[in-house]
């Protein structure tokens, strides 16, 4: 990436400001689309990094936070939300829903809100770091901050 924020990182940050965040976005001079390669990045645990999935739930975008050392059981999630069925979305579903591309994928600043779900494991550590709207960009934050400006559910996913 050069000097100048990528539009969709752009957003995020305004988004982050918006809602009282203080934590900086962090630029990788490499892509981190993984939780494996944004926590060597960082030196953290993989459990740390939050991931923003998005998932199909009945035709709707389903956000689910959850931790880097977790994998989310769409049977689970889909009983939590009282829907049908939750499949993972496609590259195109995720882009429509967020503004943004798969291993980039923000908490926030998205072009509507987007009903959120975030796994409490991330609670066990004191600093979370999530994507920050592009596979380049991350962003410190915690549990209770992203519950809050998210607004979403706290439920198990895994």
């Amino acid at each position: 990436m050069s000097e100048k924020l990528h539009p969709n990182v752009e957003k995020v940050a305004a988004a982050l400001r918006e809602h009282g965040v203080t934590g900086e976005i962090v630029v990788f001079s490499e892509a981190t689309p993984t939780a494996a390669t944004a926590a060597a990045q960082l030196g953290c645990e993989v459990g740390a990094i939050a991931n923003s999935l998005i998932f199909d739930a009945d035709g709707s975008p389903l956000l689910v936070l959850t931790s880097g050392a977790h994998r989310v059981n769409t049977e689970l999630i889909a009983r939590t939300v009282g829907a049908t069925k939750v499949k993972r979305a496609t590259p195109e579903f995720v882009r429509t829903a967020t503004g943004q591309v798969i291993g980039g994928v923000a908490p926030l600043g998205h072009p509507a809100p987007i009903r959120t779900l975030v796994d409490p494991w991330l609670d066990r550590h004191e600093v979370v770091w999530a994507a920050a709207g592009h596979p380049h960009t991350i962003f410190p934050t915690t549990y209770d901050e992203l519950i809050r400006i998210t607004g979403g559910t706290p439920a198990e996913v895994e």
